[in-house]
């Protein structure tokens, strides 16, 4: 097994793999930034090493002071956990060049699972069906505006190396298409530093499902059931459950096959998520391979039973995985609440503050991921999620009732965060009726924000 490990994130991300670690009896090595010298990761790891200033680009980014630091604490390997440099090929090479494993797939895989378009290719060689849209990537408004006419209004024009939502932007007619192509590529250019696009047919209010893959490097492909993420705000995933109301068994077990067929494609291992979009008519199309652990791994994890960091850690000493595909039991319902500290009465302007008095739910079937402690200090330079509330129950309408308790017990005071916007959301009759789809939140924040107000701002 690894005796120690480097892990190249911050927040409740470098949290949960620190405990995972802890309990394989494996020691850590957490970096941090200057404006994170007090954060719990710090704390929580064996040992903790400075990489640099507040920005990201300062520390979190910095893949030399990173490596320095593996290097020189004397790690075997690193964890790149989600976001900054979990799904950057050149650094996942650098990693292993360094003679340390990387935990994750392998940098080929990287590099062309985030190539959007490249992945849409082995996609189709391997019978997944995707999107229609446009044979490879598009150098031009005008080469876009052709393909749009073939394919029908709306479309999407979606960065290659795109994510998360940047670098892409809705098209719904020959008119908008110059300064839509130009600013996603524009905004491309500056996250990702690859300004190709490429171009599908918007596929009008569908379910977001993806499902999670566990791959070892025996050849062993599994996928551990779907998740729903189509609570969303300008495609940021906002609350997630497993499993769907929308799937059938056999439709659930035809999009999981789908899926493990996209990881062998791949040449996988490790955990990943293969996403879908499902119409309305039951068909689903795939979009993208995230090629490492999600935000929102919980709810399978409660599902299913599996530690899917530790997972990753076997997969990475060379082990098998624990369980086989004919061992995947999935059990109950569960639910995830993302906690950003961010207003939503206020276009969900970020707010970051010190935490001055925090009550965390627990009781039967929750569990709460964070960073937060009492007096801990957020920071302007990251993401703005703080937390996950995750529950588990025997049926979907347990579940819901258990997040709705779960989110009246939390407390968290000294800044303000969108907690009752997804209390509100759980009595929404889209939301228990399981008929929601990705324009939910389009649809239904002002009738929400209305509630709140009307409410006073205290909805519990």
């Amino acid at each position: 097994m690894l005796k120690r490990v480097l892990v190249a994130n911050r927040g409740e991300i470098a949290v949960r793999i620190i405990r995972a670690c802890r309990e394989m009896e494996i020691e850590t090595v957490a970096v941090y930034s200057t404006a994170d010298r007090d954060s719990l990761h710090v704390q929580l790891a064996t040992q903790a090493v400075c990489v640099g200033g507040p920005r990201a680009q300062e520390s979190y980014l910095d893949q030399r002071n990173i490596l320095s630091a593996a290097l020189a604490t004397g790690c075997d390997a690193v964890h790149p956990g989600f976001g900054f440099l979990s799904e950057n090929p050149e650094f996942a090479r650098r990693v292993e060049e360094a003679g340390l494993v990387f935990i994750g797939p392998a940098p080929e895989v990287i590099e062309k699972m985030g190539q959007k378009s490249a992945a849409r290719q082995l996609m189709m060689e391997n019978g997944v069906p995707v999107v229609p849209g446009s044979e490879g990537t598009v150098d031009s408004p005008r080469e876009a505006a052709g393909i749009a006419a073939g394919l029908g209004y709306p479309v999407l024009v979606k960065a290659s190396a795109g994510g998360g939502g940047r670098g892409m932007r809705r098209v719904d007619s020959p008119g908008e298409m110059e300064n839509a192509f130009s600013t996603a590529r524009a905004e491309a250019e500056a996250c990702f530093g690859d300004g190709s696009m490429y171009l599908e047919k918007l596929i009008l209010s569908p379910k977001h499902i993806e499902f999670q893959v566990l791959a070892d490097t025996q050849g062993h492909v599994i996928h551990l059931g779907e998740r729903d993420c189509s609570i969303q705000r300008r495609n940021q995933k906002l609350m997630e459950e497993s499993p769907s109301k929308a799937l059938t068994p056999a439709l659930r077990a035809e999009m999981g096959a789908a899926a493990v067929r996209a990881a062998r494609a791949a040449g996988y291992r490790s955990a990943g998520t293969v996403e879908f979009v499902l119409d309305k008519e039951g068909h689903y199309y795939f979009i993208e391979m995230n090629t490492r652990i999600q935000v929102e791994h919980p709810v399978t994890e409660m599902v299913t039973g599996l530690d899917l960091v530790k997972e990753q850690l076997r997969v990475a000493a060379g082990l098998p995985l624990s369980v086989t595909q004919e061992e995947v039991a999935i059990t109950g319902h569960a639910i995830e609440c993302r906690i950003n500290a961010e207003d939503p009465a206020k276009g969900f302007l970020p707010s970051p503050g010190t935490v001055e008095f925090l009550h965390l739910p627990g009781g039967c079937g929750v569990r709460v991921d964070t960073m937060l402690y009492p007096g801990y200090a957020t920071s302007p330079y990251y993401d703005s999620m703080v937390a996950k509330v995750i529950v588990h129950g025997a049926s979907r309408l347990e579940a819901v009732r258990r997040m709705r308790r779960a989110l009246e017990e939390l407390m968290i005071r000294g800044f303000a965060t969108n907690q009752e916007l997804e209390y509100l959301i759980l009595y929404h009759p889209e939301y228990l009726k399981g008929q929601y789809d990705t324009g939910f939140l389009e649809r239904n924040l002002q009738e929400l924000l209305r509630e709140r107000g009307e409410a006073g701002g205290h909805v519990f």
